[in-house]
């Protein structure tokens, strides 16, 4: 399959206009793969729209994982960034060094529910804004350490929430989970999504891939450069 020029989605009109719509309608993507932080910044920053000038609301939310792709949101950026982050008990945020201007709230990691609720708490405030299709994005970074302490189900229920309370706001939201498409923790939670992204890096051509598989369709884009 092709890729649009500029080497972003499949070029066929099934999957444009799938993407599109998850663009207009509010979305949620899991990105998965076990091999390359690289690869999960790199997508991480396409989906955040990093790359673009349009004014964007950011929320990031950072978990205690060691294998989390630690893209941090750039002070540059027009419009505002939100940060809810877990905490050590030596008080160590989870979250990359962020300027003074970030508001950042920070949850004790046993509090799941409070979790949850700082974040819905932070799209209600970004969503203040009127945010336009596409404007509100967030980044959940990521979801492994959740799975590690807490019942898969009560994580599902957390992500459930979420995910909801993004396309409400027709935002689009991305949630880490560096495992292999095949993880029973994907299979577990990839019906709360509208496509499953895998990133990898080739280790022959050195290059970040991505495949899209999305769900609705049941087709994937076989891998095509990040």
């Amino acid at each position: 399959m092709r890729t649009e020029h500029g080497g972003g989605v499949p070029e066929s009109t099934a999957f444009a206009q799938t993407l599109s719509a998850l663009k207009e309608d509010g979305s949620s993507i899991l990105l998965v793969g076990r091999t390359s932080s690289q690869a999960h910044k790199g997508a991480c920053r396409r989906l955040m729209g990093d790359d673009g000038d349009e004014p964007r609301q950011r929320l990031y939310v950072y978990t205690l994982d060691n294998e989390s792709c630690g893209h941090g949101p750039d002070a540059a950026t027009v419009g505002s960034t939100k940060l809810v982050s877990q905490v050590t008990e030596d008080g160590t945020s989870s979250s990359p060094a962020v300027g003074p201007d970030v508001d950042e709230t920070i949850v004790r990691p046993e509090l799941l529910s409070t979790l949850g609720t700082e974040v819905i708490d932070a799209i209600d405030d970004l969503a203040e804004d009127d945010p336009t299709p596409g404007e509100l994005r967030l980044c959940f970074d990521s979801v492994t350490p959740l799975l590690r302490e807490h019942k898969s189900q009560n994580v599902f229920r957390l992500l459930h929430m979420v995910t909801s309370r993004i396309r409400q706001e027709q935002g689009m939201g991305h949630f880490h989970l560096p495992l292999d498409r095949d993880s029973d923790y994907v299979r577990l939670l990839e019906p709360l999504f509208d496509a499953v992204v895998e990133v990898r890096r080739d280790e022959e051509t050195e290059t970040l891939e991505q495949r899209w598989h999305l769900r609705d369709r049941d087709a994937d884009s076989g891998w095509i450069p990040l």
